[in-house]
């Protein structure tokens, strides 16, 4: 394949649409990035491999940006991961200082957005290449280790487990292949369920059910009501953007990017977890945190820089060992299945040329994004008050036909949407933890098969410790995640205890 051949005016218009779709929902509370994904990943397969890869890139890149515009004009972070753009954001907003705030967030995250990219770039074929090493053992305590991650760094660690282990289940639901170790038989359901499940749930309608309709069905038991009991403030008068506001902001940039770099190489830490620790450091580290809180720029450059960073490491992992970085990351999985592809170690080897128009893409939407977000802020901010009314009927919508098309009309396809749809809804109600049973989805028959082929060749569970170093060494890893988690755990129980 060419890739020159492949930088179309649709492959660039792909990229633009999808950012600017990305930041209209980012721009609507409650609307993620990861909804975003999800409701257009059906589109991608009429578009083919490179262009519904730009599309979805675009996406990913414009929903984190577009967090921030709620987060500064009401208080109310777009996404997760713009929780601590509000710390700032908003009160710059309410002395008139809108646009400058926006202003500030949109360079901060285009820098944080081309520096993960440029660790993308240089770090993810080197983690590959290391990873075709790997037996099925080393792979099978890989995917163990970052089921641990993701469980342990979750708000309950007990519940973030059992998520995950929900989620390895689900997966297993259907026929025990026997080119996986099987014997051919259906598992884990009622004989009147084997028409349905012979070849068990389908990804892609389970990842827009949770992601998409359970969102609908959260907003809608609250009545599409205005949580802020105000209007957005105007943009309009204020202090007026300068870029001299950056200066002595570089090592803020650069720390806040890595943080947040390195976090979404962690599998399923998500976007908050790095924007609160780049927030935290620039707070310990700042030469004036006294205003941090209160309406402090470099408040705003380490939140943004480091969720928009988020985006290029957590596509690390996925590419390099197929294991998602984050929620969002776990749906583009979907998009490759769609075109018949498996990430993992082998992916940028054999798929070179792809790898490269990702990267491409990647840049070409942080510079879109900055383009669109800088000159066009005022309008775009005014999407925040379109009644989510009229938009969810559409989202609805699209989450049906495109269950319904994904594998060519097949209509229990839509009802594992609905089930989903409602299975998330009750398990955001029980606290259950999505991320992680999404991920144990997404992983778990890779798990069993891992597990199933190292018992034949090597004919004893003692070889998962003893296979080698790097298998010890991963062990080390999974056991330091836990006693991590732990360490918060009691850390923060003791805190409450003494502020109580």
């Amino acid at each position: 394949m060419d890739i020159l051949s492949h930088l179309t005016p649709m492959f660039f218009g792909l990229i633009a649409a999808g950012t600017l779709i990305g930041i209209i929902f980012g721009a609507i509370p409650g609307m993620t990035a990861t909804m975003a994904v999800a409701v257009c990943l059906p589109l991608t397969y009429a578009f083919g491999l490179e262009n519904g890869i730009a599309l979805l890139l675009g996406l990913y890149v414009g929903g984190i940006s577009g967090g921030m515009v709620p987060a500064v004009l009401i208080n109310i972070p777009g996404t997760p991961s713009s929780i601590t753009t509000t710390f700032d954001g908003y009160p710059m907003a309410k002395r008139g200082e809108g646009e400058r705030a926006l202003k500030i967030g949109i360079v901060a995250s285009v820098f944080g957005g081309l520096f993960s990219a440029a660790v993308l770039f240089f770090f993810a074929p080197v983690l590959a290449d290391f990873a075709i090493k790997f037996s099925y053992v080393e792979k099978f305590l890989i995917i163990l280790l970052a089921l641990t991650v993701i469980a342990s760094l979750t708000s309950n660690m007990l519940m973030g487990i059992f998520s995950g282990v929900l989620g390895v289940w689900l997966s297993l639901i259907g026929t025990y292949s026997i080119t996986e170790g099987g014997n051919g038989e259906t598992r884990l359901m009622f004989d009147f369920m084997e028409y349905y499940l012979i070849d068990g749930f389908s990804l892609l309608p389970v990842l827009i059910g949770i992601f998409g309709l359970t969102t609908v069905l959260l907003d809608a038991e609250n009545g599409f009501k205005d949580e802020t009991g105000q209007g957005p403030i105007s943009l309009k008068g204020g202090a007026k953007f300068k870029f001299n506001v950056f200066k002595g902001q570089l090592l803020n940039l650069v720390r806040s990017s890595s943080i947040g770099t390195f976090v979404g190489i962690l599998p399923g830490v998500g976007g908050s977890a790095a924007s609160v620790l780049a927030y935290s450091q620039e707070k310990n580290f700042s030469r004036d945190s006294s205003q941090m809180g209160k309406g402090a720029p470099q408040g705003i450059v380490s939140s943004e820089s480091s969720n928009n960073a988020l985006t290029g490491g957590a596509l690390v992992p996925l590419l390099s060992l197929g294991i998602p970085g984050d929620s969002t990351t776990a749906i583009l999985i979907g998009a490759f299945t769609l075109q018949g592809i498996q990430v993992g170690p082998l992916f940028i080897g054999n798929n070179i040329d792809t790898w490269y128009l990702m990267i491409i893409a990647l840049l070409a939407a942080n510079v879109l994004m900055f383009g669109i977000m800088y000159f066009a802020i005022r309008h775009i901010a005014k999407v925040i008050e379109v009644p989510k009314y009229i938009l969810y009927p559409l989202i609805i919508m699209m989450c049906v036909v495109g269950a319904y098309a994904i594998n060519y009309g097949i209509m229990f396809d839509v009802w594992t949407l609905l089930i989903f749809g409602i299975f998330g809804w009750v398990a955001h109600k029980i606290g259950l933890e999505t991320v992680p049973l999404i991920i144990g989805f997404i992983l778990g028959k890779s798990a069993e098969v891992y597990f199933v082929k190292s018992i034949e060749s090597y004919g004893n569970l003692s070889i998962f410790f003893t296979k080698s170093p790097i298998a010890m060494f991963l062990w080390v890893l999974i056991a330091v995640s836990l006693a991590f988690a732990i360490y918060l755990r009691v850390r923060n129980r003791r805190q409450a205890t003494a502020a109580s």
